[in-house]
């Protein structure tokens, strides 16, 4: 067994997993997504994203492509949460949380071609 894939792995799922855990839920509802469970996943995400940059492979790139998309989508929604909440003062709820619940599924979309590029290779390798 190759610990570097199992941590690989491991970060690739638990940035999915992370992100649907915050993603589901009433999508104007702030008490449905809580903002330290968007840190959680945004951290996560940064981890898998570099753990996918030493790979040189065709579909490392698109791995890798997949984490920065990912990335650029939860650092949009943190700073739209947190622009909203600590600069503009403005309730956290109604079209600011739909617009921070909206990003992070985009990031979701992203890690979930990511885990299914990573199945993908995966069942490939194994035949």
């Amino acid at each position: 067994m190759n610990l570097e894939k199992v941590i690989f792995g491991a970060f690739v799922i638990l940035s999915f997993t992370l992100n649907f855990g915050f993603f589901v839920g009433e999508i104007d509802n702030p008490q449905h997504h809580h903002e330290l469970e968007l840190a959680a996943t945004l951290v996560v995400n940064l981890i898998a994203m570099t753990l996918k940059f030493g790979d040189r492979t065709h579909i490392g790139a698109i791995h890798l492509a997949t984490s920065i998309v990912a990335v650029i989508q939860l650092l949009a929604a943190s700073v739209v949460w947190f622009w909203a909440a600590q600069v503009t003062k403005l309730p956290t709820g109604g079209e600011v949380m739909a617009t921070v619940v909206s990003l992070s599924g985009g990031a979701l979309v992203a890690n979930l071609i990511s885990v299914t590029l990573m199945i993908g290779e995966t069942l490939r390798r194994t035949r």
